[in-house]
């Protein structure tokens, strides 16, 4: 088994992104690495509530496919990261399988949360999967309710509720 935190011969790409939303505040990493040709991106996610905003619990985190986080409600950014030949970007309604659907955070009493998690779903380098990609770039995404990971009815909110914070993913060195 390879050691992915002491080896850095193996990292391929880094990324990050910096989340706001109303009293919110949040930062992410990704680390590609490269392991006998398979990629594995690493996400460390920490999010703040500045007011209280955040209930403690579990909260939905996804990939979505723009990273235009500027519209109110963060609306712009699209639905979840899935790229085709057969991708269907509804939050909902094929919700569970999108490139983009990550763990769960939870957010402790205090308002503050962090999440590591390591997917094979998405890449930082070049190909199909990749959410450096796409020219309207990718956007990272926290809601306001815990994700199921169930299909829902098309625009039922069912795979995490309101967008509270939102940060485009950005290529880092």
């Amino acid at each position: 088994m390879v050691d992915l935190d002491s080896d850095n011969k193996n990292i391929t790409a880094r990324a990050q992104a910096k989340l706001s939303g109303e009293g919110l505040s949040g930062k992410a990493s990704f680390i590609e690495y490269d392991v006998d040709g398979w990629k594995y991106v690493r996400i460390i996610l920490d999010i703040k509530s500045n007011s209280g905003e955040l209930k403690p619990g579990k909260h939905a985190v996804h990939i979505h496919e723009k990273g235009d986080c500027k519209c109110d409600g963060f609306k712009s950014a699209g639905g979840h990261f899935d790229p085709g030949p057969n991708g269907n970007s509804d939050p909902d309604a094929n919700h569970g399988y999108h490139a983009g659907d990550l763990p769960n955070i939870t957010v402790d009493q205090y308002g503050s949360g962090h999440l590591e998690t390591i997917t094979t779903r998405i890449t930082l380098s070049n190909g199909p999967v990749s959410i450096l990609q796409p020219e309207e770039g990718t956007s990272l995404m926290v809601h306001g309710e815990a994700d199921p990971y169930t299909p829902g009815k098309k625009g039922s909110g069912h795979s995490g509720g309101p967008r509270l914070l939102c940060g485009r993913i950005n290529k880092k060195g």
